[in-house]
């Protein structure tokens, strides 16, 4: 006896197949549509303002640890710019939300070459190499992001 494997496209028609109305989601009222990222904004904007004063908190107390210790080294000032990065990421995503995805990527350069800074003597040699890509990789990218931003405003 020879047994014949149906596929599952086989056994189905195309009406089963069609999948158009599963991706198209439910009918949302225009009052609730309006409600729904009324509430959301609200909320990103409260998230705004937590990252701010967390920002802010996390700055006075470097200031206070610097003072404390009275002495001002690379890594410190570095971490007060990652700071200074975040308050600007935020005023950036109020001014234009268009560029906001820009400012991550220069925290994360600033924040790699801060570890690099902070565990040069101590890290292997390899390990720097990597982050000294990451950042190239990163800077890469924030041209890339720019550029067509540009690109595409003009």
């Amino acid at each position: 006896m020879e047994k014949k494997q149906i596929t599952v496209a086989e056994s189905q028609s195309d009406e089963d197949l069609d999948t158009s109305g599963l991706l198209a989601g439910p009918d949302v009222g225009n009052t609730e549509k309006k409600m729904t990222i009324g509430l959301l904004h609200l909320i990103e904007r409260l998230l705004m303002l937590v990252v701010v004063l967390m920002t802010i908190g996390g700055a006075i107390s470097e200031i206070l640890t610097v003072y404390k210790a009275q002495t001002i080294n690379l890594a410190d000032i570095l971490l007060m710019f990652l700071y200074a990065e975040v308050i600007s990421m935020v005023a950036v995503f109020y001014a234009d939300r268009k560029s906001v995805f820009v400012y991550p990527i220069f925290i994360a350069i600033t924040a790699l070459a801060r570890l690099v800074i902070l565990q040069g003597k101590e890290m292997a040699p390899e390990n720097i190499l990597f982050e000294a890509a990451a950042i190239l990789l990163l800077t890469f990218a924030a041209l890339v992001i720019v550029h067509v931003r540009k690109s595409s405003s003009s």
